[in-house]
């Protein structure tokens, strides 16, 4: 697959990844039961392994290694933080204020990685300034 393929593939499942996100954690915080059905929680796995093939596409096709690639290993690290949070904003044995805050932390952590993918400085938002 060419680059622009794969980078399209890649912003597409980042665009269906967080709008289920949003759509699960507002659902989830409101008590809707489909949230915890089968469908709500095998869709977003399938979606996230594409994500993650086209961003290991992406990075094989242009040559980055995160131990040498800042912004990138910046990226992985604020991947790793959104999806516990996200884990908090959706189960539901957490407080209902705690999956809120979790899922406001989540939000700030996907638009500091986008930030960081579009100005390619590990600071992301802070670079915006």
């Amino acid at each position: 697959m060419d680059y622009v393929t794969l980078k399209l593939v890649h912003q597409g499942a980042v665009g269906l990844s967080i709008f289920g996100f949003l759509l699960r954690s507002t659902a989830s915080l409101s008590g809707a039961s489909w949230v915890r059905g089968k469908p709500a929680r095998t869709l977003p796995h399938v979606l996230d392994t594409v994500l993650l093939a086209s961003a290991l596409g992406l990075a094989w096709t242009l040559g980055l290694n995160p131990a040498t690639t800042p912004w990138l290993l910046a990226k992985i690290i604020g991947l790793v933080v959104y999806v516990a949070l996200g884990m908090v904003a959706l189960k539901p044995g957490w407080s209902r204020r705690t999956r809120g805050i979790a899922c406001l932390a989540a939000l700030a952590c996907y638009l500091q990685i986008a930030a960081t993918a579009i100005t390619k400085d590990p600071a992301g938002l802070l670079a915006l300034l």
